[in-house]
C-alpha cells in the first residue's frame, strides 16, 4: 500500500475519533539566528516594569499543576 493511502485511512480513522488536523508553526531553534533572537530579548526586557509581573505569573501558573496528570 502506497504510503499517502496509509496516511489517508490513518486520518479518516482520527477523525472518525472525533479529531481534526491542526498544524502549528514555531521558530526552528536550531538555527543560530534563533539563539540570537532569545539574547536580544532578553536583554530588551532587562530592567522592563513589566518582567516581574510577567515572571511571576509564570511561576504562579507552573505552580498550578494540581489535579494534572
Amino acid at each position: 500500500m502506497a504510503t499517502s493511502a496509509k496516511v489517508i485511512r490513518h486520518r479518516n480513522r482520527l477523525r472518525a475519533e472525533g479529531l481534526r488536523p491542526f498544524q502549528i508553526w514555531v521558530p526552528d531553534t536550531r538555527k543560530a539566528q534563533f539563539a540570537e533572537q532569545i539574547k536580544r530579548q532578553v536583554r530588551k526586557l532587562k530592567g522592563d516594569p513589566a518582567e516581574k509581573e510577567i515572571l511571576k505569573f509564570t511561576d504562579d501558573a507552573a505552580g498550578s499543576t494540581e489535579g494534572w496528570r
